[in-house]
């Protein structure tokens, strides 16, 4: 997270994994729409009711975060586990996911998504690392970096294993909303062990606005309100007034966001086919991929993007992955496409 706030600006960003920041005329708010205060102590109504019908969940299942999927990661965390909990995590996933179990003092078990298993849940290593004391599974879908779809037959098997030890299965879902139309239905609804995180973060432009949410069973969602009294308290009134009118115009957003995904895959998916020295598991979905190196390092590829190339990737070791690197779908389609030809140049030069 520290390199992706502080590192330099480049003007061929292949580093982002959320789509190009929607210009904020393009919500056509009015002055009318927005309020400095409100009735928000335990979640400003209107927000809950529009994510409810969004995630198609009862409202008394839905707690709002300002902050984002990481901040509901944060707080649902928090509520599901204790310090010296066993939880288990995948791997490879995003770092700061098992940063967030290691602050709370759980003792982290890794079950496999491997490359060569195509980032699928490997269940029966799951099922292996599972003991007495398991009390949370950790997972992403769509799998951050990779964006390979955990498929709701092998959710409803995670959530079997979970259930017969007492334990929870915490799934962020922030990449999902990328699928659009398309996209399954969210894991809550399989069963009162899930707990999803999600936001407006990565498929709509919308990251501005940190609207974040969390589904669970509604005696741990009320748990959730309450624990984040020590956290966060109130949310900033204005943002979850823009983000109820960010919400009723979604099918918008998501035509601008389709349109660049649509066209940045497919250059995307042109360049890998040429390129000898990467390998990659393909998926038609999500907003990034997931190569490997076979030539040359990682490390040594970013440092020359940046500095020759103005442009940038994410290295892998963010994920635990040194031989990979991630690149994100979501820039403008003209400087994307130059940003790729760039790569090409750049992985030309390493490994000449």
């Amino acid at each position: 997270m520290r390199w992706a706030k502080t590192r330099p600006k480049v003007k061929h960003d292949l580093a982002l994994s959320g789509i190009l920041n929607l210009p904020f005329p393009e919500l056509e708010a009015r002055i009318e729409d927005i309020d400095l205060n409100g009735d928000n102590s335990y979640g400003y109504g209107p927000l809950i009711d529009a994510v409810a019908e969004h995630c198609d969940v009862p409202s008394q299942s839905v707690v709002t975060i300002s902050g984002g999927t990481s901040m509901a990661n944060h707080l649902a965390m928090a509520a599901a586990i204790e310090h010296g909990d066993e939880v288990l995590i995948e791997q490879p996933t995003y770092e700061p996911l098992l940063a967030l179990a290691e602050y709370f003092g759980a003792e982290l078990i890794r079950f496999s998504r491997s490359f060569e298993n195509e980032y699928r849940v490997d269940l029966d290593d799951l099922a292996a690392k599972v003991t007495s004391r398991t009390r949370l599974i950790v997972l992403t879908n769509l799998h951050n970096p990779s964006s390979a779809i955990v498929h709701e037959e092998t959710l409803r098997q995670i959530g079997g294993i979970a259930d017969k030890v007492g334990a929870r299965v915490l799934v962020d879902e922030v990449y999902l909303e990328a699928m659009f139309e398309n996209a399954p239905r969210s894991c809550f609804h399989l069963g009162p062990q899930f707990i999803s995180t999600s936001s407006l973060t990565k498929g709509y432009g919308l990251s501005g606005l940190r609207c974040g949410w969390i589904l669970a069973e509604p005696g741990l969602a009320q748990r959730m309100r309450l624990l984040h009294d020590i956290f966060g308290s109130l949310a900033p009134h204005p943002a979850e007034r823009l983000s109820v009118l960010a919400l009723t115009k979604l099918p918008r957003f998501i035509t601008r966001a389709r349109k660049i995904l649509e066209n940045n895959r497919a250059v995307l998916n042109d360049f890998l086919d040429a390129r000898e020295e990467l390998r990659v598991v393909r998926t038609d979905q999500g907003t990034t991929c997931f190569p490997l190196l076979l030539k040359g390092g990682v490390d040594g590829l970013c440092d020359l993007l940046h500095e020759k190339y103005d442009t940038a990737v994410v290295p892998g070791r963010f994920f635990e992955s040194p031989r990979n690197f991630r690149i994100g779908m979501c820039a403008e389609p003209q400087l994307f496409k130059v940003g790729v030809e760039r790569l090409g140049q750049a992985l030309d030069e390493l490994t000449a």
